[in-house]
């Protein structure tokens, strides 16, 4: 067994060692159990992805716990975003009874909202769903090449286009 071999043996013998541990972060971060089983499956798969950046000889289960906490933390805010742009920048409607039930009157779904961002200008769309996706303004502005004042406009009128197309979108349906 060659050398590289032997680390990553002992590295995923470090992780199986101490998954019950990792879980009972993972619980005390989400209060649920399948989400728990979840952000323990992203922080194993981040650690191994990872395995490199980890400096023998010091504490394993801290680095791997902050690779959990971060993780759960992004987590986080992605969903907080989603259900922000969901809940406020687009309308407001989508968490009521209808739109919950799944039938044909719902008066909209993530299909039509999907489409409503795919009538968006490239320009305004793409640093939209990358704010969506959990990008910060920081990373948007760099990974697109733009000022950040750039990136907080487009952000801003593709939320208020897409709120302009819902309203007539939820107005369409309310006439038919």
């Amino acid at each position: 067994m060659n050398a590289s071999n032997h680390i990553q043996t002992e590295f995923s013998s470090q992780l199986q060692h101490h998954t019950h541990q990792l879980m009972a972060f993972a619980f005390s971060l989400t209060k649920n159990d399948n989400d728990a089983e979840d952000l323990l499956q992203d922080t194993v798969f981040l650690a191994l992805k990872n395995q490199e950046k980890f400096s023998a000889g010091t504490n394993f289960v801290a680095w791997v716990k902050t690779i959990m906490r971060n993780t759960f933390i992004n987590n986080y805010r992605k969903q907080k975003r989603f259900k922000n742009i969901l809940s406020k920048g687009v309308g407001g409607y989508f968490f009521s009874k209808k739109s919950s039930e799944n039938t044909t009157e719902s008066d909209i779904n993530i299909q039509d909202i999907e489409h409503l961002i795919d009538d968006i200008d490239e320009r305004f769309s793409v640093p939209f769903r990358l704010y969506h996706q959990g990008y910060s303004y920081e990373e948007i502005t760099k990974k697109l090449k733009l000022p950040m004042g750039t990136v907080k406009s487009r952000i801003f009128f593709a939320r208020k286009h897409l709120k302009e197309a819902y309203q007539q979108h939820f107005n369409e349906r309310i006439e038919k």
